[in-house]
């Protein structure tokens, strides 16, 4: 009797378990059901705007690693009275996006990006002698995420401010981990960053220990095969409400070429031993003369043709002979777009050149590629060559 009433006794005990286990079986399938109806229903719609949203904010983790270079992107690691123009400070800013790729960091770049008084004539206010050096460098910056997209460039590398909190978790917890946490790095290649394990496992890598311009660090620039972003990389990220004035402006133009004329700073002479004025660009003052640009772009862009200049030329009307074969566009007929909205020549710049970028011809005052057409054939950079400048006609001109 004791074990007929034993064996009754274990299915009594064992039911409860095995109604729960049933339950919570029954649960799961219903909430995987209506997971399933919820991906295939119309709700589908706004999850997928959400994880649109999520692309275009990248969310860091924190166990993100980590690339920093300084606060200023073309003196690292030394304070500078002065910086290089926009498209250097580009070339500095394009490798140190490249090295946080090729690392699989997130780069921590400068909130704010110097303007070369050169190549301003708006926005910068003179400074008292007594001026403290950082107000002096505050009052000759701008704000980074004024020129550039910040979320759309993390879609292809991550990218935090250094004036964000997350950089200021990442410093905190840096001291914290302690010889783990930072590497202070000074000639040490990318190769060695990426597979020594003593450098990859740091949380943060910082190479604000040189004194050179970040692009001299990165790589041979001339090794092309070597290159990850294409320099149409940072002139395409360009801040919001500039993408949005150049693409009003190009609704405006039509059908359109474009040319870039680049004089001023780039007509330097200077005088040899014997008087003779001297320069590193003997062509270029007389290529980027209107008669001869005429003579130049002749086989590139039909008359008639809506022609966009874009140019650091300041002498009034000085491209007007180009309007007796082509109808001329500048900047200055769109200022009721463009004013609002540029405090400084850097994103006037940056407007135009996704206005060049949209033309059916863009030419270029240098040939920068082999497949670029361009004004003159001066090469771009010519650091010791210094000749009489030539103003005659040639063979080759045109």
């Amino acid at each position: 009797m004791a074990i007929y009433v034993t064996s009754k006794a274990k299915p009594k005990s064992r039911s409860p378990i095995l109604l729960l286990a049933v339950a919570i079986t029954a649960i799961s399938l219903l909430f995987l059901f209506c997971s399933l109806v919820s991906t295939t229903g119309p709700s589908s719609s706004i999850s997928t705007s959400r994880q649109n949203v999520v692309k275009l904010r990248p969310q860091h983790t924190g166990h993100d690693k980590y690339l920093y270079w300084g606060r200023r992107i073309d003196c690292p690691g030394k304070h500078c009275e002065t910086c290089a123009g926009l498209g250097h400070q580009e070339s500095s800013l394009r490798c140190a996006l490249e090295e946080a790729m090729y690392l699989h960091r997130t780069f921590v770049m400068p909130s704010r990006m110097c303007i070369n008084p050169i190549h301003n004539k708006k926005g910068i206010l003179q400074q008292p002698s007594n001026a403290s050096l950082e107000a002096s460098w505050t009052a000759s910056s701008c704000s980074m995420d004024t020129l550039y997209d910040i979320d759309l460039i993390s879609e292809t590398i991550p990218v935090i401010l250094d004036n964000s909190k997350e950089w200021s978790q990442v410093l905190s917890t840096s001291m914290k981990l302690g010889a783990r946490g930072v590497g202070q790095v000074n000639g040490i290649s990318r190769v060695d960053l990426k597979e020594n394990n003593h450098y990859s496992n740091l949380l943060l890598i910082n190479r604000t220990a040189s004194l050179l311009s970040w692009f001299m660090e990165c790589k041979d620039r001339n090794n092309r095969s070597s290159i990850m972003l294409p320099y149409s990389f940072l002139p395409s990220m360009a801040a919001g409400k500039l993408r949005d004035a150049a693409e009003k402006i190009k609704a405006l133009l039509g059908d359109y070429d474009a040319i870039h004329v680049r004089r001023g700073d780039k007509l330097k002479t200077r005088k040899d031993r014997f008087g003779v004025e001297r320069s590193l660009t003997p062509h270029l003052d007389r290529d980027t003369r209107p008669e001869f640009i005429l003579c130049r772009i002749a086989k590139w862009v039909p008359p008639g043709r809506t022609l966009y200049i874009a140019s650091n030329e300041r002498t009034p009307g000085f491209f007007s002979p180009l309007s007796v074969r082509y109808k001329l566009a500048y900047s200055s007929n769109y200022s009721e777009i463009l004013d609002p909205l540029t405090e400084n020549n850097y994103q006037l710049f940056m407007i135009e050149r996704l206005i060049m970028m949209g033309a059916k011809t863009f030419i270029k005052t240098y040939k920068e590629d082999e497949t670029d057409l361009s004004l003159t054939d001066d090469p771009k950079k010519n650091t010791k060559n210094w000749q009489i400048p030539v103003y005659t006609k040639d063979e080759n001109t045109c």
